[in-house]
Parts: C-alpha cells; sequence; structure tokens
C-alpha cells in the first residue's frame, strides 16, 4: 500500500500553488473546476512522485482553530541534507512566509525547520 495523494484545501489556489511550485519544484496539473459545486483543484508532483492535491471552493469553512486542532498537523517535506533544510527554510522566510522554528535538531535526532505556506498550512522541513 501507498498513499496516493494528500488533499488541502485552501482559501486561494493560485497563491498556494505557485509557492509549491517555487520552493518544492512542484509541477502542477491543469485546472480541474466543477461549476455546479464551485470546486477547483490542482494536483501538484513532486520529484519523488509524491501528491499533493490543492483545492477550494466557495463554501468553505473560512474560520481558523487556535493551537493543534484534531487532524492532520504538518506536511513533512525531505530535501536530502541538513545544508538544503537551511537554505530552503532561508528562501522562505526571506519571501516574507511565516517561520516558526528551526533549523535545529529535535530531541528525537531529526534536523527540521518548520515554515507556513501561505495559507498558515505548517510545513516540515527535513533532511
Amino acid at each position: 500500500m501507498h498513499i496516493e495523494h494528500v488533499g488541502l484545501f485552501v482559501k486561494d489556489l493560485d497563491q498556494t500553488v505557485a509557492f509549491y511550485q517555487r520552493f518544492f519544484d512542484a509541477s502542477a496539473s491543469a485546472l480541474y473546476h466543477n461549476p455546479k459545486t464551485t470546486f477547483s483543484s490542482r494536483f501538484l508532483t513532486f520529484a519523488s512522485g509524491a501528491r499533493l492535491e490543492v483545492c477550494t471552493r466557495e463554501d468553505l469553512n473560512l474560520s481558523q482553530l487556535d493551537g493543534y486542532p484534531l487532524g492532520y498537523m504538518h506536511l513533512a517535506v525531505s530535501l536530502g541534507s541538513k545544508e538544503q533544510v537551511d537554505a530552503v527554510s532561508a528562501a522562505i522566510t526571506a519571501a516574507g512566509y511565516a517561520h516558526l522554528s528551526g533549523p535545529r535538531t529535535t530531541g528525537d535526532g531529526y534536523y527540521e525547520s518548520v515554515v507556513c505556506d501561505p495559507e498558515g498550512n505548517q510545513i516540515e522541513l527535513t533532511v
């Protein structure tokens, strides 16, 4: 078994797709749009073959919960080296996106930095 893709609802589809293309070299599929439901999505494919479906629709619940809500917490992206973690973390931070922690070695031995995409979704950059 393998996970085929992960779905992520966002407010601004184009901005979020552009973020993952810029910082993670994702390639994006053509836009799918269902006018009846107002659902739109694009699949992002990464070099490893992993896929992220970025979705939106007009009737999204736009309120966000504070703290650590139940459900998915973050997307972890392995960049292959500490140098890449440092470089991508610095580039995302310099571009004005939230930088929550790191780069650092965690208590369980991960070298990581935690940043956010344009919608505030946490991305753990790791080796």
